[in-house]
């Protein structure tokens, strides 16, 4: 969509134009202004289909669905790979569809984390999501070592609200020598922050160390090429930007450099081993020579079910150069919006550089009364998020989400904030 220079559309004009407008029928959204999807994204009408599906075949079938048809739950998780590795820039050897986000990032440090004496280190962001704190901290003790020596952590500036990547990268290489894993997000929960992951990668690289990801808030808001960008692992879960459902299916990455990598130590299941000699029932693991020797155990079925229908609209959409495009557009509409209504009152802590950001939007009250304002957005039924200590987050989604969302969230506030 092309605008004459100077010229500032209306909501009305600007979802009457857009040619993804049509998706949101797609989707069954709660009633009011959903802007939640940074949190659990709305749900795709097919998913109702697909997973009745299931249940019917279940049904009918009983123990004969695991080998029955195209559907059969044998080799379910494959239907995902090709469209999760188009959304994350990988190839079909790199991706699985598996567990949850925590227990991927253990089965993978278990990979990638090797400490020795001099390199030990794991660093991550000072405010990281707690699991991945968590998960980090465990690995390290669980290897002999000590998070007070061996977790090293980067923050915003004094007075700042997000990192600068030079801030980032220095402290890569400051630690360099000693640093086993970088593991970043690759967009931050709270701010919104997208982290310059390519130049992550290369100077995590420069010093010897790995480079994962949790892409928890990016899978499905940015566009990735985890490939070409050389990260060595990454994990996501699926509830969020892919609409794949309250405790959807996780996901993981290993680059085509390691997926067959024989010396790479790993915990081991039965559904991570050869399936032509599997149901042999032998006990000598043949690894799959994919990601895929990294499963456990058989695909859990109705959340892959639930997942599929919104990858297929993520696909009838166009992909995520796509939805990025609208994407960036609705950023604009609400930065305009927010400026010319509630300066002063509302800020919003997320990079204003279109490259630091997704959909995603921090706001912070002014007065400091945030979490009425919040309060009083939910008895509107305008839904976003609080998060501690002050932060509403929304994100007006492009697979859903119209300006005129956005045109009722500025003028709702505008009435609420004081």
């Amino acid at each position: 969509m092309s605008t004459p220079t100077g010229v500032r559309l209306d909501a009305s004009q600007l979802d009457a134009a857009d040619p993804l407008a049509g998706l949101r029928y797609e989707f069954e959204i709660p009633d009011g202004t959903y802007l939640i999807g940074n949190s659990l994204g709305a749900l795709p009408r097919a998913a109702r289909d697909h997973v009745v599906a299931e249940f019917d075949r279940w049904a009918t079938l009983g123990g004969e669905g695991h080998d029955t048809g195209d559907l059969a739950w044998k080799g379910y998780h494959e239907l995902l790979t090709r469209q999760l590795a188009d959304i994350t820039g990988a190839h079909a050897d790199e991706v699985v569809a598996m567990n949850s986000l925590t227990v991927n990032l253990h089965l993978l440090l278990v990979s990638f984390y090797r400490p020795t004496a001099n390199r030990h280190k794991i660093l991550i962001e000072d405010h990281a999501f707690p699991s991945d704190h968590f998960a980090v901290e465990s690995q390290i003790r669980q290897r002999g070592f000590d998070p007070e020596t061996s977790l090293v952590t980067v923050s915003p500036r004094e007075g700042e609200e997000t990192l600068r990547p030079e801030d980032l990268l220095a402290v890569i290489a400051e630690h360099g020598e000693e640093l086993s894993v970088v593991l970043l997000p690759g967009v931050q929960y709270y701010t919104g922050q997208v982290l310059p992951m390519a130049d992550v990668v290369v100077a995590g690289h420069e010093v010897g160390a790995m480079v994962g990801f949790d892409l928890a808030h990016a899978i499905g808001n940015i566009e990735l090429d985890l490939h070409e960008w050389g990260v060595d692992f990454a994990v996501w879960c699926s509830y969020k930007y892919l609409n794949g459902g309250p405790g959807g299916v996780g996901g993981a990455f290993v680059h085509r450099d390691h997926v067959d990598d024989p010396d790479l130590p790993k915990f081991l299941g039965w559904w991570g081993t050869d399936p032509s000699t599997r149901f042999e029932m032998a006990t000598r693991f043949v690894p799959i020579p994919t990601v895929e020797s990294w499963q456990l155990s058989n695909a859990p079925v109705l959340p892959m079910a639930a997942l599929r229908a919104s990858l297929d609209v993520i696909e009838q959409a166009g992909g995520m150069s796509v939805l990025r495009a609208k994407a960036e557009r609705q950023i604009g509409f609400l930065d305009r919006r927010l400026a010319e209504t509630l300066a002063g009152r509302v800020e919003n802590v997320t990079p204003k550089a279109l490259a630091e950001r997704g959909c995603q939007h921090a706001l912070r009250v002014v007065a400091g009364d945030g979490q009425r304002v919040f309060r009083a957005l939910q008895e509107e039924r305008v839904y976003g998020d609080w998060r501690e200590p002050d932060v509403i987050r929304v994100a007006p989604v492009p697979l859903y989400n119209s300006f005129a969302d956005i045109d009722r969230l500025i003028d709702v506030l505008d009435r609420i904030v004081s």
